[in-house]
């Protein structure tokens, strides 16, 4: 379960591209007002922009809730390219997903909010699902693992189960070395490779059985 440590990215200064000036001054209202009490020109105005312009980006809250989903996925799957996870499926994986944790650190308590509010509206749920789901198919590509097919969906919906479970107690870990994340992390992959693993195995009995008939 050891890993390399890394710093969290982050910072007060504000972004000249203005996608990231936005994100950046949504994430700051969720964190100071709740993101379900602030609208998209609140945004705007935290962004120092003029609302057309916002909204010709992002025309709704949860759009730019995606463009930064996609901004963690891009520096993940970078990271992973310069410095490749190592070790078996599980352990890349494992190294991965806490990666993304490191990242979204100095986002926590924002992420909090948005969560708390996202629970309560249908649509947030829905298109947070579907970014989800890419971030966890861009993960399982950046481990080795393929994430097409019948199969590649079996496993995003897995790994996604074990990063919600995990996200969960990452909110709550305050913990200088996010022990308690990385355990359960730790715990939720182990239990998923034996379940593969005893697939695989009855899967083979099946074929061997048949082959002999």
């Amino acid at each position: 379960m050891a890993r390399k440590a890394r710093g969290a990215t982050g910072g007060d200064h504000r972004p000249a591209d203005p996608t990231e000036r936005i994100i950046a001054a949504a994430l700051r209202l969720a964190e100071s007002r709740g993101w379900g009490e602030i609208a998209l020109r609140d945004i705007a105005v935290e962004a120092d922009m003029p609302f057309a312009e916002l909204y010709a980006r992002f025309p709704a809250k949860v759009a730019v809730l995606a463009a930064f989903s996609r901004s963690i996925d891009g520096q993940l799957l970078a990271a992973s390219e310069s410095e490749p996870p190592e070790g078996s499926a599980r352990d890349r994986l494992f190294d991965l997903l806490m990666r993304r944790f490191d990242l979204l650190q100095p986002h926590r308590d924002a992420l909090r909010s948005i969560l708390q509010a996202t629970r309560r509206d249908p649509l947030a749920a829905a298109c947070g699902a579907r970014s989800l789901a890419r971030a966890m198919a861009s993960t399982l590509e950046a481990a080795g693992l393929s994430a097409a097919g019948l199969t590649g969906l079996v496993k995003v919906k897995g790994l996604s189960a074990i990063y919600l479970a995990v996200l969960r107690r990452w909110l709550g870990d305050d913990s200088e070395d996010k022990a308690a994340t990385m355990a359960m992390l730790d715990r939720l992959l182990n239990r998923a490779e034996r379940g593969v693993a005893l697939l695989h195995c009855r899967r083979a009995r099946r074929e061997s059985a048949e082959a002999a008939a």
